[in-house]
C-alpha cells in the first residue's frame, strides 16, 4: 500500500464550477461594492459598464462587436441567442457532452425547428466537424466541460460562411484562444475561468448576428428575459450596462476584482499560461500513470481547464457499471474527506471518473501536491472493490 502523502494542496478547491477563486482572494476584496444602491444609478451603471470593457480588452473582441451582461449564467446567455436567433436557416447541432446534448433538446423539443441536423460522439471524442455545413445555422460547445473535450482551433469554422456560428464557450473563455473572426455569437459566464460566481452571463455578437436580430422576428413568444431587440432594433442599452434584470452588484464586484487580477498576470496570455501550466502537470502525471487516462480519446481535442479522467485498471474494468461509479464515488469522497480534493468527482451523466479543475485561478503547485493523494486514494478504492 502507498503511503498517505504529507503535502496537501494548499487551496483543495479543484470544482468545475463555481470554481476556486483567484490566488490571495479574500471578502475584503470586495470591499468597493455599489450595494444597497440601484444598479440603474450612474455608479452602478458605470461599474457594470466596466465589466463590459475589461472583458472586452482582456479577451480581445472586436470593437463592432457588442457585448452584454445577461441573465442565467452561460444557460441563459446560450437559451437567449438560441430563441432570439434560430428560425431563418437550417440549423447543424454539435453535441457531445451534457449540455451540448441540452441545446440539442431546446431546438428540437422546445423550439421544435423542421430543419435540424444533429452530430453527436460519445463521451470522450468529437464529432465529425468536415460534416458541418456553414450554409446553415451552426451550435457548438467550444470546450465540453463535462467531457474534457474541446474543439483543436477554429480552423473548421467557414470564413464565409452564410449561416451563423454559435458558440458556448463557458469553460473556454478566458482560458483559450478564440478566434473572434469565426464567431458570431458566443456566451460565458464569470464563474468558470475566472473563478467568479454565479446567476450571470455574458454575450458577445457579431455584426453579422446583430443584423439577424434585427431582420428576423421569431415566430414563438418571446420571454422578457431574452429580448435582446426592442422595436425591431437592438436594445443598444443591454450592451452599455443597462441588464435586463436587476443583477448582484457583490458579484459585480467580484467579476470586476476577477478582471482586474486577470490584467495583473498578464491578461489573457497569462491566464493561457496558468491553464496551459496546469494542464502540463497533470499530463506528466497521466504519461507516467498505470491506472489513469484522459477521457478524451485524441490529445489535440484535451480541454485544459475541465480536464476529465478516466480509471483504465484492470481490476477496475472488470467491475460492473454500477460497481464502478461506486468505485469512482468513493474516490472522490476519500480525497474530500481527507482535504486533498473537493469536488473532483465526474459529472454524474459522463462515465465513471474524475473531473479537475485546472483553470487560471488554480495554482500549478496545488496541482503537483494534489497528484500523489490520487495515486494513495485508487490504492485504498482497490482493495475495496478487488
Amino acid at each position: 500500500m502507498k503511503e498517505k502523502p504529507s503535502e496537501r494542496p494548499l487551496n483543495p478547491r479543484f470544482s468545475s464550477g463555481p470554481c476556486s477563486k483567484r490566488p490571495g482572494w479574500s471578502l475584503d476584496s470586495l470591499g468597493s461594492c455599489w450595494h444597497g444602491r440601484s444598479h440603474r444609478a450612474k455608479g452602478g451603471k458605470a461599474k457594470l459598464a466596466e465589466v463590459i470593457e475589461l472583458s472586452r480588452k482582456i479577451l480581445g473582441i472586436p470593437e463592432d462587436y457588442r457585448v452584454g451582461i445577461v441573465p442565467a449564467s452561460d444557460t441563459g446567455a446560450v437559451e437567449m441567442a438560441l430563441w432570439s436567433l434560430l428560425g431563418p436557416r437550417g440549423v447543424d447541432m454539435l453535441s457531445w457532452e451534457s449540455f451540448g446534448k441540452g441545446w440539442v433538446t431546446d431546438v428540437i423539443k422546445q423550439l421544435k425547428l423542421d430543419d435540424v441536423r444533429t452530430f453527436e460522439a460519445d463521451y470522450g471524442k468529437l464529432p465529425d466537424l468536415s460534416q458541418v455545413s456553414w450554409d446553415r445555422d451552426v451550435v457548438f460547445t467550444w470546450n465540453g466541460t463535462t467531457s474534457g473535450v474541446r474543439v483543436p482551433n477554429g480552423e473548421w469554422i467557414s470564413s464565409d460562411r452564410a449561416g451563423l456560428s454559435i458558440c458556448d464557450a463557458t469553460s473556454a473563455a478566458f482560458a483559450m484562444p478564440l478566434p473572434w473572426d469565426k464567431l458570431d455569437v458566443t456566451t460565458w459566464s464569470w464563474q468558470k475561468v475566472l473563478g467568479g460566481e454565479g446567476a450571470h452571463g455574458m454575450i458577445a455578437l457579431s455584426p453579422r448576428a446583430v443584423e439577424r436580430l434585427e431582420s428576423h422576428e421569431p415566430a414563438w413568444p418571446m420571454p422578457k428575459i431574452f429580448r435582446l431587440t426592442k422595436g425591431g432594433k437592438l436594445n443598444e442599452s443591454i450592451f452599455t450596462g443597462a441588464t435586463i434584470n436587476t443583477p448582484s452588484m457583490l458579484c459585480v464586484e467580484d467579476a470586476l476584482d476577477s478582471l482586474k487580477w486577470a490584467e495583473s498576470v498578464g491578461g489573457l496570455e497569462g491566464l493561457v499560461g496558468r491553464c496551459n501550466a496546469n494542464f502540463a502537470a497533470i499530463a506528466d502525471w497521466v504519461a507516467k500513470s498505470d491506472w489513469a487516462a484522459f477521457l478524451a480519446e485524441d490529445a489535440s481535442t484535451s480541454s485544459t481547464t475541465s480536464v476529465c479522467l478516466k480509471v483504465t485498471a484492470d481490476w477496475f474494468a472488470a467491475l460492473s457499471d454500477d460497481a464502478q461509479a461506486k468505485a469512482a464515488k468513493r474516490l472522490a469522497a476519500l480525497l474530500e474527506d481527507e482535504n486533498a480534493a473537493l469536488d473532483i468527482g465526474a459529472y454524474r451523466d459522463a462515465p465513471a471518473g474524475l473531473r479537475i479543475w485546472g483553470g487560471a485561478t488554480v495554482e500549478t503547485s496545488d496541482i503537483e501536491l494534489l497528484l500523489p493523494w490520487l495515486d494513495w486514494a485508487i490504492e485504498q478504492v482497490r482493495t475495496e472493490f478487488e
